[in-house]
């Protein structure tokens, strides 16, 4: 096969993957739309947590706990500020949570556990529909092993404004559709990972790596797997060098796209983690970065430079089918019989 005919075969197969992830994008879209049918997305029930005594409850865990399995209402819970030493659980029978703080920097869950990624996590969502808002979610282990600050295996999950802190599997972005947005995720070694299909829009990835540390480690296996991350207009730092990505899967899928890069990226960008074997069936591709981390001119081959059209089904929430799951905070609240107007501003 000629150089001209691999390049419009290798197009062929971008165009491919772009609208296998768009078509299964609209159907998580439908079952979406099925899901919240019933329920009432303006109003939520109030649960306040504050160490001091004067909420509802002290811990996070017991304001979680007193949700109804099943809940078939919208439950938000707002965490005042503290440092709330506790692992978290929200458990899949309880979806349509919120948890909120009011600054990142002053709503603080944090532990320090390591050695078995489902089990380490400072945070577990395992509940679908759920929504994290201004908290720092860390695992304080540090190296040496994995250690999970956050662990999102809920379908529907959104998180706004948080802090994600830890050193190695810092995100165990696990499996279903999530957004993140005005996030800070940090990390050293695969701190984005995971199988699930989500979107990055305006966060920053800071690498804590001093030597070639991945910053993502995306585990789609199989090419009907509808999953993988794109970055979208995000800020790439580090203290020393990292690469983009290494794949977890044979199959992982990643796209950085409109994102600055700065030198911390390695010239080459992308690792293939000790072996060749998943050059051929990865999908690790760019468009439009820039930054002194951008420059494609020594990437490694297998690595894909997008064009518009190509670009195109990655740079919009149709991509997780966001348009019929992401909600905006509740315009009211319910304190057993009173409804009070909410102050909480919008995501």
């Amino acid at each position: 096969m000629g150089v001209a005919a691999m390049k419009i075969s290798g197009c062929v197969v971008v165009m491919i993957l772009a609208h296998t992830a768009l078509l299964g994008s609209l159907m998580a879209a439908a079952a979406a739309a099925a899901a919240t049918a019933s329920i009432d997305l303006s109003t939520a029930v109030l649960i306040s947590v504050d160490q001091s005594g004067k909420g509802d409850f002290k811990k996070i865990q017991d304001a979680i706990d007193s949700v109804p399995p099943n809940n078939s209402q919208l439950y938000f819970i707002l965490v005042k500020p503290g440092t709330y030493r506790e692992k978290v659980v929200v458990p899949a029978d309880k979806p349509f949570i919120t948890l909120s703080g009011t600054q990142p920097s002053k709503t603080i869950i944090t532990w320090s556990d390591g050695g078995d990624i489902f089990q380490s996590p400072t945070l577990s969502v395992l509940g679908s529909d759920f929504v994290g808002r201004y908290l720092t979610i860390q695992n304080t282990y540090g190296s040496g092993d994995k250690a999970v600050a956050l662990r999102v295996s809920g379908d529907r999950a959104a998180f706004y404004g948080c802090r994600i802190l830890s050193y190695q599997d810092t995100l165990l972005d696990d499996t279903g559709s999530h957004y993140y947005r005005n996030c800070y995720i940090e990390g050293a070694t695969d701190f984005i990972c995971g199988n699930a299909a989500s979107l990055f829009e305006r966060c920053h990835l800071h690498s804590i790596s001093k030597n070639n540390g991945s910053i993502t480690a995306q585990h789609r296996d199989s090419l009907t797997q509808n999953s993988g991350f794109t970055f979208l207009d995000c800020k790439i730092t580090g203290i020393g060098s990292a690469y983009l990505g290494r794949p977890w899967g044979d199959y992982s899928r990643v796209v950085f796209a409109l994102s600055y890069m700065s030198s911390a990226i390695v010239p080459a960008g992308w690792d293939s983690w000790a072996g060749q074997t998943k050059q051929s069936t990865v999908f690790y591709a760019e468009y439009k970065c820039y930054g002194p981390g951008a420059n494609r001119a020594h990437r490694v081959e297998w690595s894909q430079s997008l064009s518009m059209e190509e670009a195109a089904p990655y740079l919009t929430k149709a991509m997780i089918g966001g348009q019929s799951w992401l909600r905006n905070a509740p315009t009211y609240f319910k304190r057993g019989s009173t409804i009070i107007k909410a102050n909480v501003g919008n995501n």
